[in-house]
Formats: C-alpha cells, sequence, structure tokens
C-alpha cells in the first residue's frame, strides 16, 4: 500500500509510479479496505449516478426548499444559458446551472453526494460533468478525475478540516473546488504536478471566504457559492494547465487555509450571527420562516 499523507507525497507516489494520482488513490482503496478495482469503480459509478441525477433534476423545473430562499434558481440559470449564453458562455452558464441544481436538490431533502460535504454538493458534479461533455469524454476518465479528487480531499482532511463550522467556507465549498480543479486537470491530460497546482490555485482564491448562512439554511449563500466555486474549479484547471507556475505549494495552501480558518471568528463559521446572515435583509429572512423579532 502507498503511504502519503500530504499533496507532495502523492504526486511524488504517482511519478514514481509513472502513473497518476487517481491510480495511487485507487492501489491505497484497495490494499485497505481489501477490495477489488472493479469493485471500487461500481461503487464509484454509483456515486456519480447520484450527482448526476442531483445536478440536472432542477435544471427543468423548481423544487421547494425550506424558506424557499433558492426555490427555482437552477431553472432560472439554465433558461439563461439556453436563451442567452452570457457574458461567460454557455459553457460556464451551464455549469453554474449544474452546481445551483445539486444545491436546491439538497435543499429540498433530495440525495446529493457530499463532495466533500452536503453544502458543497454542486461544485465537484458540475466539473466533472461539465468537462465530460465539452470533451465527449468516456466514463473511465470521469472515475479517475473523482478518485483523484479524493486523493486531494483525503490529504485536506488529514492536515485541515473541510468543516465550515471549523474552517469557514473555504473549508467547504474551496476545498470542493480544490478537489474539482485537480480532477478537471487530470481529466484534461494534465500531469500529478498540475493537479497539485489547480489545488493551489482554487485554495488560493478563496482564502478567508467566511461561512455565514441566512437563517442557518445551507441555502443561501452557499448556492451562489457554489456556483462560484465551480468557476473557481475551471479556471483553477486552466491556468495550472497552462503552465503557469505556481509558487507556494498544495500543502502550504492548505495549511495557511486552516489557519485562516482557526482564527476566523465564530460569527463568520456556520453560526448565521455574521456576514450575510447579519444584514438587515438576511434577519428579516430569518424572522419571515422561524418568526421572532
Amino acid at each position: 500500500m502507498y503511504s502519503y499523507n500530504t499533496v507532495l507525497e502523492l504526486c511524488k507516489l504517482a511519478d514514481e509510479h509513472h502513473t497518476g494520482i487517481w491510480e495511487i488513490v485507487l492501489n491505497n482503496e484497495t490494499e485497505y479496505f481489501g477490495k477489488t478495482r472493479e469493485s471500487i469503480f461500481s461503487e464509484l459509478r454509483g456515486r456519480l449516478a447520484v450527482m448526476e441525477r442531483a445536478a440536472y433534476k432542477a435544471l427543468e423545473r423548481p423544487y421547494d426548499t425550506v424558506g424557499n430562499l433558492i426555490k427555482g434558481s437552477a431553472s432560472i440559470q439554465e433558461r439563461y444559458t439556453r436563451e442567452n449564453g452570457g457574458i461567460c458562455g454557455s459553457f460556464i452558464n451551464h455549469a453554474m446551472a449544474l452546481a445551483l441544481s445539486s444545491c436546491e436538490i439538497n435543499a429540498a431533502m433530495g440525495k446529493v453526494c457530499a463532495a466533500p460535504t452536503a453544502g458543497s454538493c454542486g461544485i465537484l458534479p458540475a466539473v466533472l460533468l461539465s468537462v465530460r461533455d465539452r470533451y465527449a469524454l468516456k466514463e473511465a476518465a470521469v472515475l479517475e478525475g473523482m478518485l483523484t479528487a479524493s486523493g486531494i480531499g483525503a490529504v485536506v482532511m488529514k492536515n485541515a478540516t473541510v468543516a465550515g463550522a471549523e474552517g469557514g467556507c473555504q473549508a467547504e465549498c474551496g476545498v470542493a473546488a480544490a478537489m474539482a480543479a485537480a480532477a478537471a486537470v487530470h481529466m484534461c491530460h494534465g500531469t500529478s504536478q498540475m493537479c497539485a497546482n489547480a489545488c493551489s490555485f482554487a485554495l488560493m482564491n478563496v482564502m478567508g471566504l467566511v461561512c455565514d448562512p441566512v437563517a442557518g439554511l445551507v441555502q443561501l449563500p452557499c448556492a451562489m457559492r457554489n456556483a462560484s466555486q465551480t468557476v473557481n474549479a475551471l479556471i483553477s484547471a486552466d491556468m495550472a494547465l497552462s503552465g503557469a507556475p505556481c509558487l507556494i505549494p498544495a500543502d502550504e495552501v492548505i495549511d495557511a487555509m486552516y489557519r485562516v480558518g482557526k482564527v476566523l471568528p465564530q460569527t463568520l463559521k456556520e453560526t448565521a450571527e455574521g456576514g450575510i446572515a447579519a444584514t438587515p435583509a438576511g434577519k428579516r429572512l430569518s424572522s419571515k420562516i422561524f418568526g421572532g423579532a
């Protein structure tokens, strides 16, 4: 079994064995859990199916959520994509719609794949599916992307956190973007170092992002951050694939993210006591939903 605790070690193992990060992760899974490669790929297909259903389910019609703070956001975005294409073009706008759909389904108590959390459930699926469709990739490439993402996520869990209550939204949506960026790089035939660089770029771009859900619900601004961090993942992947240098190693960025999360005040870590949640409009929405002054 390959042993790794950092992104650097993960990349070194991949390079030493002339393979990708995904293969190192897969080998560890087979050895640690005593499963076959085929059984692991079967489980990945099951998770991918959950991701795909959630990413497309709310594109055609709205779903009721508590307070309906994001009801219809996905279908509105998808309609705009089809009718207009948007400033950023149909690829980016459709990817955002996929992310919004997963968030809407999550808020409607539907089934999602927490990757790494339910609050960030739209980012990895949106990136995987949009990159797959853009390049007409086979399922194997998507599954390898999922394994690549899981390797990055495992390192973050080992050395930092993915919990908004502990590290802010940078630890939820930010880490999801880092995982997705690495997956996208692999799916586009990037090197293991490029995957690591994409992880770095994505986390740098979101450093310090607070967790401030209105009314304590995982809807607003959570869904919009899923959409924006989907875009963050895609542009971070592009920067890495371009060969742009990354002067701060991924492991140091992960450590920085963790330290920043530690010093964030509790009001900005999922308590709904600060940020957007504490605005006059945010308070009015909370009172409307749950009552109170």
